[in-house]
C-alpha cells in the first residue's frame, strides 16, 4: 500500500512562508465578468507587478495567442517579465486557488509534491473539466510527485479557497462548505471526523478548526478565505460585520464566538484580530462577496482587495501591523469582485524548498 503524504513527512506550508512562485490563470472567460471584462486583465497585470519583485509568477495560458495577449498587457503595465513564466494548459475559468496545484513540501529532503483533490466546479458549474487537468499537467511538467486524495476508493472534492493553514498543524475551514450535504455538496458521504483524517493524511495537518458559515454573495457556499485567515502561527484575522441589519452580521459574529473556544494544535488559544467588512458591493442588483479577508501574501507584498470604501484604509492598517516585514498594498477590486472572487481566489502559492 502506498504511503500517504503525511507519513512521508510532507506538509502544507503557511502562505507567509517563502515561495518559489505564485501561480495565476490569465483571464479569458468573458462570462465570469459579464459586461466588465475589459479592465480585468489590467487588474491581473497590477497583481503580477506587485508580486514579481519577490518571486516568479507562473501564468496559465490557453494558447500561444493567449500568451501573446498577456505579454502585451504586462508590458504596457510595466511588469518586469524576466520573472514571469508561462505554462500552457487550457482552463475553463481563472480561479487558480481552487483548481490549481495544491503544493506540499518535505523539509527533510527539500522536495515539493502536488496533492490533487477533485475539482468539480464548486459542485455548481458545468465548465470545470479543463481546470481539473491543470494540477496533473503541472506535476508532469516539473516532475513533482503527485498524490491523489481518495477516501474509500473515491476521489475527494476540495478547493483551495475552502481551507487555510498555519503551517504548524492547524487548518481553518467551514461546515457550510465541507459538511453541507444538500447545497453544493462536495463529499456528502464523508463526515467531520473522516474529513479531518483526510486533511491530516494529505496535507499534514493534525488539527481542523471548524467555523460555521461564509458571507453573502459567495457562490462557493462558504469558502473560508473570505471570512478568516491565519496571519501567523497563533494569530488569525476574522471578518466582522457591525451592521445588525446586514445578512453577514449573524454568521460572522457566530464565527468570532467559535474562534474564542477553538484551540491550536498545541492546545493554546488563538489570537483573534478583527477585520472590518466593507460596505456591501452590488452590481446589477446582485450582492457580491467583497471582503478584505481575501488578501494574498506573497514574498514581497501582501495584496489586499479594496472597494472604494472608507474602511479600505482601516483594513490596510490592520494588515500592515500584522505583516511588518512586507509592503501591504491595496488592489482596486470593484470590477474584479463581479467575477465573485478577488485576490486570494485567483492566486496559488508554490512553496520554496530548502528554506
Amino acid at each position: 500500500m502506498s504511503r500517504l503524504p503525511a507519513q512521508l513527512g510532507f506538509r502544507m506550508p503557511a502562505e507567509w512562508e517563502p515561495h518559489e512562485a505564485t501561480w495565476i490563470g490569465w483571464p479569458h472567460n468573458l462570462s465570469d465578468w459579464p459586461g466588465k471584462f475589459a479592465p480585468i486583465p489590467w487588474v491581473y497585470a497590477e497583481i503580477v507587478r506587485k508580486i514579481v519583485p519577490g518571486e516568479i509568477v507562473r501564468i496559465l495560458v490557453n494558447s500561444k495567442a493567449h500568451e501573446v495577449q498577456s505579454r502585451r498587457v504586462l508590458g504596457r503595465a510595466g511588469v518586469e517579465t524576466a520573472r514571469v513564466e508561462f505554462f500552457r494548459s487550457p482552463t475553463d475559468r481563472g480561479w487558480t486557488r481552487d483548481f490549481g496545484p495544491m503544493f506540499v513540501k518535505r523539509d527533510s529532503s527539500a522536495e515539493t509534491a502536488v496533492v490533487q483533490f477533485r475539482f468539480n466546479g464548486w459542485a455548481k458549474y458545468p465548465n470545470w473539466k479543463k481546470d481539473a487537468r491543470v494540477a496533473p499537467a503541472v506535476a508532469r511538467k516539473y516532475k513533482y510527485r503527485m498524490f491523489t486524495a481518495v477516501y474509500r476508493g473515491k476521489r475527494v472534492v476540495l478547493e483551495g479557497g475552502s481551507i487555510d493553514v498555519n503551517g504548524r498543524g492547524s487548518l481553518l475551514t467551514t461546515e457550510e462548505c465541507l459538511l453541507d450535504g444538500t447545497v453544493q455538496p462536495r463529499n456528502p458521504q464523508i463526515g467531520r471526523e473522516a474529513l479531518g483524517a483526510i486533511l491530516r493524511d494529505y496535507l499534514g495537518v493534525r488539527n481542523t478548526l471548524w467555523l460555521g458559515r461564509g458571507i453573502a454573495g459567495d457562490d462557493t457556499h462558504g469558502h473560508v478565505d473570505d471570512i478568516c485567515r491565519f496571519v501567523g502561527p497563533r494569530t488569525v484575522v476574522a471578518a466582522i460585520e457591525e451592521r445588525k441589519n446586514d445578512p453577514n452580521f449573524e454568521p460572522l459574529h457566530e464565527n468570532r464566538e467559535r474562534l474564542e473556544a477553538l484551540r491550536l494544535e498545541d492546545g493554546s488559544r488563538l489570537e483573534v484580530v478583527l477585520l472590518p467588512m466593507p460596505s456591501p458591493v452590488f452590481t446589477d442588483g446582485q450582492r457580491l462577496p467583497a471582503s478584505y479577508a481575501n488578501f494574498y501574501v506573497s514574498n514581497a507584498a501582501v495584496l489586499v482587495p479594496t472597494f472604494n470604501d472608507p474602511k479600505d484604509r482601516v483594513a490596510l492598517g490592520i494588515l500592515s501591523d500584522l505583516f511588518p516585514g512586507r509592503s501591504v498594498v491595496g488592489i482596486h477590486s470593484v470590477d474584479l469582485v463581479w467575477g465573485l472572487g478577488t485576490l486570494h481566489c485567483l492566486t496559488q502559492q508554490q512553496p520554496a524548498v530548502g528554506q
